[in-house]
């Protein structure tokens, strides 16, 4: 969920449980992987998704190391939290985290989202995985 959903939520008096890119107890609900298929697909196969949940959204990136600098920047733009998981060289892998909610239509634009930022920062983009609370 975006910083801007969140703060319409509290103007309306909604609360919704907080949830954390860093929360213990999320587990994988869905995986996409495979670039040719739909992210609408991705989420239909899903067992675990629960759609009216929160989710975090996890991009799995491979960029130049001096680009993840620009890139950190150019995501906190849109609350994406850049994250190093391990070093390949030259090249750095890497997690943009955020807490949304999920549904086909998003998914797919930040993937085309990410694709590109990778592609013009020398980078490719893996994938993306979404994370909810274990029930």
């Amino acid at each position: 969920m975006s910083l801007l959903d969140r703060l319409r939520d509290l103007v309306r008096g909604r609360s919704k449980p907080a949830l954390s890119v860093d929360d213990p107890g999320l587990v994988v609900v869905a995986e996409a992987f495979d670039l040719a298929e739909a992210d609408s697909a991705v989420l239909a196969r899903s067992a675990d998704w629960v759609a009216e949940r929160p989710a975090v959204l996890r991009h799995h990136l491979l960029l130049p190391r001096e680009q993840v600098g620009h890139a950190r920047s150019v995501l906190a733009q849109d609350a994406w939290d850049l994250r190093e998981v391990a070093a390949e060289g030259d090249r750095v892998r890497l997690h943009a985290l955020r807490v949304q909610t999920l549904d086909a239509l998003h998914c797919a634009q930040e993937r085309a989202r990410m694709a590109g930022l990778a592609q013009r920062l020398g980078g490719d983009s893996l994938g993306w995985d979404a994370l909810q609370l274990g029930h």
